[in-house]
C-alpha cells in the first residue's frame, strides 16, 4: 500500500445558508467548531440537506489518492450503525482498503455539519461522537509498517486515547505527513504541533493562518526561516497567493490557477495534500508535486463537497 491515512471518521451534512445564519447560531465563518449532540440535532433540525458523503479531512484526502489511482488505506473509528455502515460502503465504493472492524459503541458514528454560505466559504460543525474516541487498539500496526507514508489529520489529536493512537502509528511509519487542519486546532494544541513539525513528521500541511499561529508570527519571512531550520518538507497553502514548499534550503513556489468559478472551498486544503502527496510518492519533482496539488485542489472548490467525482 503506498499510503495510509488516519483520521476522523466523520459523515460529511452539506447545506447551504445565508449569513445570517452564522450570527445567530454563534458561529464564526469559515472554522470548525465542536458540538455536541443536542446541539448538532438542533442545527440540523432548521436546515435542507444538500448531500451527505463520507468524509472526514484525512478520509477526503485518500479518496482523492484513489482516484489518481494509488494503492490506498483509511483507519477511522465508527459505529456498527447506519451512518458507520454507510461511511465503510462510501469509501469502498472510492476503491479505499477501509482497516477497522466497526463494532457497536456507545456513542454514534460521527458526523459534520458543512455550511456554505453565498460566497462558498464553509463553515462546520462537528459532533465528533465515536471517531473522536480512537485508541492504541484501533491501530493496525501491519499496515502502518506496509504502508509507504501515514498521513494523519491534526484535527484528530487530542490528550488521552487518540495522542496513544497517534504515537503508536509514528512509531512504526516509514514516513510521516500530517495536516494541521485548522488555526482554532493549532491554538488548542500548539506545543504538542510545534514538538511534532520540528521532531516528528517528515512532512507537513499548513494553511499560512495555521502556521503563523504555530510559530507565532505576522511575518511570511518568518515562516521561511522556521522551515528552513526544521530541515523535513513544509508545505503551506496561501490562497490566492499560491503554494510555497520548504525543503531544507530549497524554496520552491507555485501559482496558484486564475479565473475559477468558485462553488464551495470544502475539502480544498484535503485535495491539495492528496496531489502533493501523489507526486511525492511517483517520484515527481517539488514543484510537479506543488502543481498537482494546485490542478486537485482548483477541481475540487469549482463543484460541492469534497468529492472530484
Amino acid at each position: 500500500m503506498k499510503i495510509l491515512g488516519i483520521g476522523n471518521a466523520i459523515v460529511d451534512v452539506i447545506c447551504k445558508i445565508e449569513d445570517d445564519y452564522l450570527a445567530k447560531n454563534n458561529l464564526t465563518k469559515s472554522t470548525m467548531k465542536l458540538v455536541d449532540e443536542t446541539e448538532f440535532k438542533k442545527l440540523l433540525s432548521t436546515l435542507k440537506i444538500e448531500n451527505t458523503v463520507s468524509g472526514g479531512s484525512v478520509a477526503n484526502s485518500i479518496v482523492g489518492l484513489s482516484q489518481l489511482g494509488n494503492k490506498v488505506g483509511f483507519i477511522g473509528k465508527v459505529n456498527n450503525d447506519d451512518l458507520g455502515k454507510k461511511y465503510e460502503e462510501g469509501l469502498r465504493k472510492e476503491n479505499v482498503n477501509y482497516l477497522y472492524n466497526k463494532k457497536t459503541e456507545s456513542l454514534p458514528t460521527g458526523t459534520c455539519l458543512i455550511l456554505i454560505t453565498p460566497d462558498s466559504e464553509r463553515t462546520m460543525c462537528t459532533f465528533l461522537g465515536t471517531a473522536g474516541k480512537i485508541d492504541e487498539n484501533d491501530i493496525d500496526i501491519n499496515s502502518v509498517k506496509n504502508s509507504k507514508i501515514t498521513f494523519l489529520e491534526g484535527y484528530l489529536w487530542d490528550e488521552g486515547s487518540p495522542k496513544k493512537a497517534f504515537e503508536k502509528a509514528i512509531r512504526s511509519s516509514n514516513l510521516v505527513a500530517m495536516s494541521l487542519s485548522d488555526k482554532f486546532c493549532v491554538e488548542r494544541h500548539k506545543p504538542h504541533f510545534l514538538n511534532l513539525v520540528k521532531n516528528k513528521l517528515d512532512i507537513t500541511f499548513a494553511n499560512e493562518q495555521e502556521i503563523m499561529s504555530l510559530i507565532e508570527t505576522k511575518k511570511f519571512d518568518d515562516v521561511t526561516r522556521f522551515g528552513r531550520q526544521i530541515g523535513k518538507i513544509l508545505i503551506i497553502t496561501r490562497g490566492e497567493k499560491g503554494s510555497v514548499a520548504i525543503n531544507k534550503n530549497e524554496i520552491v513556489e507555485c501559482d496558484s490557477e486564475k479565473n475559477l468559478k468558485i462553488i464551495d472551498l470544502t475539502g480544498a486544503g484535503d485535495l491539495f495534500a492528496a496531489g502533493f502527496l501523489h507526486g511525492h510518492i511517483n517520484n515527481l519533482t517539488i514543484k510537479e508535486c506543488l502543481q498537482k496539488g494546485t490542478e486537485m485542489s482548483s477541481k475540487i472548490i469549482q463543484k460541492i463537497g469534497a468529492r472530484l467525482n
